[in-house]
């Protein structure tokens, strides 16, 4: 058995990266980009005003109480040419070209036209309430480095410059292979006390899918069939880059998953890790194929997914951050770890109290649990953490 740290380094160490595809800007929100992004045009691309209100010449910016003649309005848009001397206002508006001459603006809420006039009651310091051509973003400047997981804020900057289409990592494709005798799909009746309804493999499917690290193609429920899995995993290894694999891949009778690889030449790199829920979780390399397997108990496939398999799908999609988002909090109840193995629980991160409260049973089959949590404490083996003591968390997608 291996720590969580070493099963990470080593999942992570030369996994292959997927090809480039170009991707329209409506779609690319959440994929990689596979080159850095640089601005072609400058934020803002001219020199306007940032309220609506009142351009001034520099000569009477710092003065109050002055009145001065209006010689035009300058709308947001076309620039009228419009000119600025002193003693002189031009009436703008919120985004407008300011007038050449133009020192600063004046907010509508500090003066008061007066027919022809308009008086100024409060002093404008030079330069107040103007947007400098290139304040934001200087043309070459880098919007996006390569790597980086585009946000929807990424795609507003990268559509200001009009770009259209982005070159992406391909998402990698994944088939989830559930087995097991006693599992039966949705829409199907139990056909006995002892069978239940495949939840990892609708939760698997989802996880990838919802976080954009893979694209699932196939979905299998198979039976300890060892001919059945064999030919499965040979088919499925032929069409995908990533397996993730749900149960089979401990040691009873009817575990049957790592003899299906080792009967097509397919070794663990590993198999399993001092983490809990999760220890039996076992990871392959075939070719330029990765295969994960994940224990049959909801909660722990879900668990060793989160924490090794979306960090492996990042790096196979380019990005470069793979890490999932952490935070801290502070425990509302004690919170004890007796296990000689890193200890994951679940429950409620609240983010504006910075308080953790453990949800539902801790238990490596409690759904329902796993379902009222947004994230998992670590506790160290054997840690013991005190109301009020802060514990680490890793947020789940």
């Amino acid at each position: 058995m291996i720590s969580e740290h070493e099963a990470l380094t080593r999942v992570l160490a030369d996994l292959p990266v997927t090809a480039v595809e170009t991707i329209p800007l409506a779609a690319v929100c959440g994929r990689i980009c596979a080159d850095e992004v640089r601005a072609y045009l400058a934020l803002p691309g001219f020199d306007n005003s940032a309220m609506d209100g009142w351009a001034i010449h520099a000569a009477d910016c710092g003065k109050e109480s002055i009145s001065l003649r209006i010689t035009g309005e300058q709308p947001a848009g076309v620039g009228r040419g419009l000119t600025l001397r002193a003693g002189e206002a031009v009436r703008i508006f919120t985004g407008a070209p300011l007038p050449t001459g133009t020192g600063a603006v004046v907010m509508q809420e500090d003066a008061e036209p007066q027919g022809g006039s308009v008086l100024i009651r409060e002093a404008a310091r030079n330069g107040e309430f103007i947007r400098r051509a290139g304040s934001d973003l200087c043309a070459g400047q880098l919007i996006a480095a390569k790597g980086t997981r585009i946000t929807p804020v990424h795609m507003g900057l990268i559509a200001s410059q009009g770009i259209e289409s982005l070159p992406c990592h391909e998402l990698p494709r994944a088939a989830v292979i559930c087995t097991g005798g006693e599992l039966t799909a949705a829409g199907q009746s139990l056909p006995h006390a002892g069978a239940l309804y495949n939840s990892n493999g609708p939760m698997l499917s989802a996880l990838v899918a919802s976080t954009l690290t893979a694209l699932p193609v196939a979905q299998d429920l198979l039976p300890d069939d060892m001919d059945i899995i064999t030919a499965t995993l040979r088919k499925r290894l032929e069409e995908c880059d990533v397996l993730i694999l749900a149960a089979g891949v401990s040691v009873g009778d009817h575990d049957l998953v790592r003899p299906a690889l080792e009967r097509l030449g397919i070794r663990p790199d590993f198999w399993r890790v001092s983490v809990k829920p999760g220890k039996p979780f076992l990871f392959c390399r075939h070719g330029h194929r990765v295969i994960f397997g994940l224990p049959g108990n909801p909660v722990s496939a879900y668990v060793t997914a989160l924490l090794f398999v979306l960090p492996a799908l990042r790096r196979m999609a380019g990005a470069a951050v793979t890490a999932n988002a952490t935070t801290a909090a502070r425990a509302v109840q004690p919170l004890l770890n007796k296990s000689d193995r890193a200890h994951y629980l679940r429950g409620r991160f609240d983010h504006g109290a910075g308080t953790f409260t453990p949800a539902g049973l801790q238990e490596s089959h409690a759904l329902a649990g796993l379902s009222m949590a947004n994230a998992l404490a670590r506790l160290e083996p054997g840690e013991e953490i005190a109301e009020c003591g802060m514990v680490p968390l890793v947020l789940m997608p």
